[in-house]
């Protein structure tokens, strides 16, 4: 078997994401967790120990065969399946924020969309990689795996999830792009996924309140628009260099969830442009050396695995950083590596 060679910028611009993440959760936390567990560390031990967990595992996993992951496709795909169905029972999941998606495990939680995400991309490779020659033929070859996505799409909109939802579709219609569907198909889904949102947010209020709020946050400065309000305030003071480390004014209760959604909002505030810009560099250098190793990738397989794993993380990011600078209504998406 050839050996593995190690992408030293990419794993360079994960460590230093994750380094500076761990730093900016002490300064945007700090002040909650004083006040709310008299600990101004509390958040940075569960990061630390979330880290040392992660590189734990991207070790264990970094030694285990890509086609282990086709072999067992099916199965991981049918757990986070069973996961998925399980949180919803009231008693057995936990409703944190008012989705029920999480397992409680003691102080911690489990939230098995996240797992549901990438077994589908595993799933959907496998899927293009075995049925290449179908996906001319939209009956045999596009719609099966599309029906399966919205199966899982519409599990994680019942707890409700709509930004891991859109994540995880976008991921699939991305990889049948990379499959090579025609292009009459995307222009449909477009058309039929505008509409379907567009459904979603009219028939629940509070999706429609963040439509309103983002339209006009000032409509309801202490309601649904006080997240994008305070997230303007905490940016727009952090100029060319910022206010400096430590410094935030907006983490003083002001800011909700400093630590988790808005942690780029005091990046921003305390890094300024410069500081926002070498987060988004280093994303970018993650996307750029992940298409690099998806289009060096001879197996066609570990090709749309490649693909949709860097597809769906560079989504992800995307969906937080548009909504913190208000491109987008509020999702309640965490920042990957940093939240």
């Amino acid at each position: 078997m050839k050996k593995k060679r190690i992408d030293l910028p990419l794993v360079i611009s994960v460590v230093l994401l994750i380094l500076f993440g761990l730093v900016m959760i002490y300064s945007a936390s700090s002040i909650w967790a004083e006040y709310k567990f008299h600990d101004s560390f509390h958040y940075v031990k569960q990061q630390a120990l979330f880290t040392v967990i992660g590189f734990i595992l991207i070790y264990i996993i970094s030694k285990i065969d890509y086609r282990v992951y086709y072999q067992k496709a099916n199965t991981i795909l049918g757990i986070c399946l069973l996961l998925l169905i399980l949180v919803l029972i009231p008693g057995i999941g936990s409703v944190r924020n008012g989705s029920r998606s999480w397992f409680g495990i003691g102080p911690l939680g489990i939230q098995p969309s996240e797992a549901a995400k990438l077994a589908l991309i595993i799933f959907t490779s496998k899927y293009l990689y075995n049925s290449n020659k179908f996906l001319k033929s939209y009956k045999k070859g596009v719609f099966p795996i599309l029906g399966i996505a919205i199966f899982f799409f519409a599990l994680i909109m019942l707890q409700p999830d709509l930004g891991t939802g859109l994540v995880l579709m976008m991921s699939v219609v991305s990889l049948l792009f990379i499959a090579g569907v025609n292009m009459k198909f995307f222009y449909g889904v477009g058309v039929i996924g505008i509409i379907g949102v567009c459904i979603l947010i009219a028939i629940a209020p509070y999706r429609m309140d963040r439509i309103t709020s983002f339209i006009d946050p000032w409509k309801d400065p202490l309601g649904t628009g006080f997240q994008m309000i305070q997230s303007m305030y905490a940016i727009g003071p952090g100029g060319l260099l910022g206010q400096g480390f430590l410094e935030s004014r907006q983490k003083h209760f002001y800011l909700p969830e400093p630590q988790t959604d808005f942690i780029f909002s005091v990046i921003c505030e305390e890094f300024g442009v410069v500081g926002a810009l070498i987060v988004c560099v280093l994303f970018g250098i993650i996307l750029y050396r992940g298409i690099k190793i998806a289009l060096n990738t001879k197996n066609l397989f570990s090709k749309y695995l490649s693909f949709g794993m860097i597809f769906q993380m560079i989504f992800q990011t995307a969906m937080n950083l548009a909504v913190v600078v208000g491109l987008i209504p509020v999702t309640g998406y965490a920042l990957l590596l940093y939240s």
